[in-house]
């Protein structure tokens, strides 16, 4: 993300503060998808997540104007989102969730048989996360596919920057494993 549109971010919470709905539709239209995929790792049901959504942005609505600027407007959000996925996950602890959705989002980007391939390794890649523990899988999923810096996700997680960088490495570690395991070579940085 560009400092233009952290700073533009910074902005469209304060409008959202003083009640601005247009500044609203502009902060969740930017980042909507992003929360969306976040809160679908963490509790692996669409509509789960499609219900969480609603509540981070009704959330924000309310809290705008006790937003700090501590942090990016996009790491509160995922702040939120997390806290929100795991008091669903308390919820909804007997309930089967379901992984499949995330096969679901398409990336359109390419043509079709880059598709295929990276259908397959993101499958792989799906498979062997689930055989993390919740706290490796959530790390794994901040850093790189939300690219939250170590100290940012202390920050969503709630923990020191040094047990983030211990599970990091553990979860990357057996990442791999898993990976090797099921073909894919180098399929993780």
């Amino acid at each position: 993300m560009s400092a233009t549109q952290a700073s533009s971010d910074e902005v469209l919470i304060a409008r959202v503060a003083q009640g601005d709905r247009l500044a609203m539709q502009v902060l969740y239209g930017r980042h909507h998808v992003r929360v969306f995929r976040f809160a679908l790792r963490l509790v692996r049901s669409e509509q789960v997540a499609e219900d969480l959504i609603s509540e981070v942005f009704i959330d924000v609505w309310r809290q705008a104007g006790k937003f700090e600027g501590r942090s990016a407007v996009s790491t509160w959000l995922l702040a939120i989102t997390r806290f929100k996925a795991l008091s669903a996950l308390r919820r909804r602890k007997d309930a089967e969730l379901d992984d499949d959705a995330a096969a679901a989002i398409e990336d359109t980007s390419d043509n079709p048989e880059v598709t295929v391939q990276k259908k397959d390794t993101s499958e792989a890649l799906r498979k062997c996360m689930t055989a993390l523990s919740q706290e490796h899988r959530e790390i794994i999923d901040l850093v790189y596919y939300h690219e939250k810096s170590v100290e940012e996700v202390a920050e969503i997680v709630g923990i020191p920057e040094n047990t983030v960088k211990t599970r990091l490495f553990y979860a990357r570690k057996k990442l791999a494993e898993l990976l090797k395991a099921a073909g894919v070579e180098r399929g993780w940085p």
